[in-house]
């Protein structure tokens, strides 16, 4: 069996105003609990998945309960008890699209030395900033420097910081270049692409320029339009059976794709559609799909996500969708 290593954090989320007519909050399991859903739904034959994750012990009964009810797990070596309290997250919804996020716990992120035996396990590995310290920058550069296979890296949250009250603010990200040079496909939103160019001007002849720099592709989500990507020349897929990246052109121009969303939700939530979508895109690239049928297939499982409230019983709503997909 190939192994998925899927480093990220488990949040023990409060949401209120999320539902009308509803007064009492919402608890549940958020986080990168709904990338580990969307893992149920894409997987394909002769993969395995291996969570990478810090929890902490005031959590770790819950988790465990959690984890041991998702299908495609190796294992649960890579989860660690921490004594710090684990992260939690209040979100408080303006609306459907807006909400704000206050932030306490303080599970810590993983130093090259601890995460190297268990990456070094794994065939791929996928990063999700959850809180956005899941690794510091040293420690990206070890996993770019000490680990063969592809690595795929939703940056999200690595864009927010927290203010004093807990509250989530957005944040630029410093040695932007050296970030992006340690992952092979970067995911962010368009928010964060504008932030990452800054004052560099068009965010997306930005783009261009810096895929092939270590990176091979920017994949840029659109919310409910879709999704957008600039891939470095001679890039389309993953090649893992030929144990080596494929080649890319030097020199020649980036490439550029669109695919919009071609599912319609009412009502959509967007919690954790973001980390559905990434999970997809890159399942589906390992198992093979070109670049357009990764993004095409998940930007129909994250709207399909927007349906569902939280990631409790998500996987098995994906693998229905994923199912009909595939024609299963």
């Amino acid at each position: 069996m190939k192994r998925l290593g899927v480093i990220g954090t488990m949040v023990w989320d409060t949401i209120h105003q999320r539902d009308p007519g509803r007064s009492e909050p919402v608890e549940e399991w958020g986080g990168i609990c709904y990338a580990l859903s969307a893992f149920e739904a894409t997987a394909t034959d002769g993969w395995e998945l291996l969570p990478i994750i810090k929890v902490g012990g005031d959590l770790r009964e819950r988790a465990n309960d959690y984890l041991r009810g998702l299908s495609g797990i190796a294992s649960l070596e890579g989860v660690r008890t921490v004594p710090e309290r684990n992260n939690r997250v209040e979100l408080f919804y303006q609306d459907q699209s807006r909400r704000c996020e206050k932030l306490t716990g303080g599970v810590p992120g993983w130093s090259w030395e601890e995460l190297a035996p268990l990456a070094r396990s794994c065939d791929a590995v996928y990063v999700n900033f959850v809180a956005g310290w899941e690794l510091d920058l040293p420690s990206a550069q070890g996993l770019k420097g000490g680990f063969r296979g592809p690595v795929y890296c939703d940056l999200h949250s690595i864009f927010l910081g927290v203010g004093a009250d807990g509250v989530r603010e957005p944040k630029p990200l410093a040695a932007w270049r050296e970030w992006l040079r340690c992952f092979d496909l970067v995911q962010l939103n368009e928010d964060e692409l504008e932030m990452l160019a800054g004052a560099l001007g068009d965010p997306w002849k930005v783009a261009a320029k810096v895929v092939g720099e270590g990176t091979k592709a920017l994949l840029v989500t659109l919310g409910d339009r879709g999704a957008a990507w600039v891939a470095a020349a001679g890039f389309d897929g993953l090649e893992l059976e030929a144990g080596e990246p494929p080649a890319l052109r030097p020199g020649m121009p980036a490439t550029t794709g669109f695919a919009p969303t071609r599912l319609v939700v009412p009502d959509p939530d967007p919690t954790g559609c973001g980390d559905v979508w990434g999970l997809t895109c890159f399942a589906s690239l390992l198992g093979g799909a070109t670049l357009r049928e990764a993004v095409e297939r998940a930007n129909t499982l994250a709207a399909r996500s927007a349906a569902h409230r939280g990631a409790s019983q998500l996987g098995r709503l994906l693998a229905d969708t994923s199912s009909i997909l595939s024609g299963r």
